[in-house]
């Protein structure tokens, strides 16, 4: 595991024996933090994605649940708090570097490729406000830019 993370290039740590914290970039979302564990008989992923919804709950989850079925190895999950997971679980028979590559690719593709289709569905209030508690305070809205349409001057 080590080698494989090393040759990737990305940050990653290890924070007692088996148990890995990598750092993976994004555009959208910037950082995915993703934990690996690996086990005597498999290798567990845990990524936060997002945090629990604050409106549109339903829609959140359905879009999740949908997104699933087109994901390579990894799912969407939520925790007890209905925060926003990608997770997987794979036999160590199946553990390389190749695959480790290819999971770890496939978990950075998705966070990203996804992040705004989940604040938007989750925080589009939020997000409102933001635009405008920012203007009033004479902020930068650059990185809002992905949410113009939600911007209420623009409605």
């Amino acid at each position: 595991m080590r080698d494989a993370l090393a040759e990737l290039g990305l940050d990653w740590s290890e924070s007692r024996p088996g148990v890995f914290s990598v750092s993976l970039p994004g555009t959208r979302k910037l950082v995915t933090e993703c934990a690996l564990e690996l086990g005597r008989h498999g290798l567990d992923l845990r990524a936060f994605v997002a945090r629990r919804p604050d409106e549109n709950h339903e829609a959140v989850y359905r879009w999740l649940l949908t997104a699933n079925l087109k994901l390579y190895a990894i799912r969407f999950c939520l925790d007890a708090l209905g925060d926003v997971y990608l997770t997987a679980r794979l036999s160590t028979a199946l553990v390389s570097a190749a695959e480790i590559d290819r999971l770890l690719g496939a978990v950075a593709r998705t966070a990203d490729d996804s992040f705004n289709t989940i604040l938007e569905l989750g925080f589009a209030g939020s997000i409102a406000r933001e635009w405008v508690w920012r203007r009033s305070r004479g902020e930068s809205t650059a990185n809002l830019a992905a949410f113009t349409h939600l911007d209420p001057d623009r409605r």
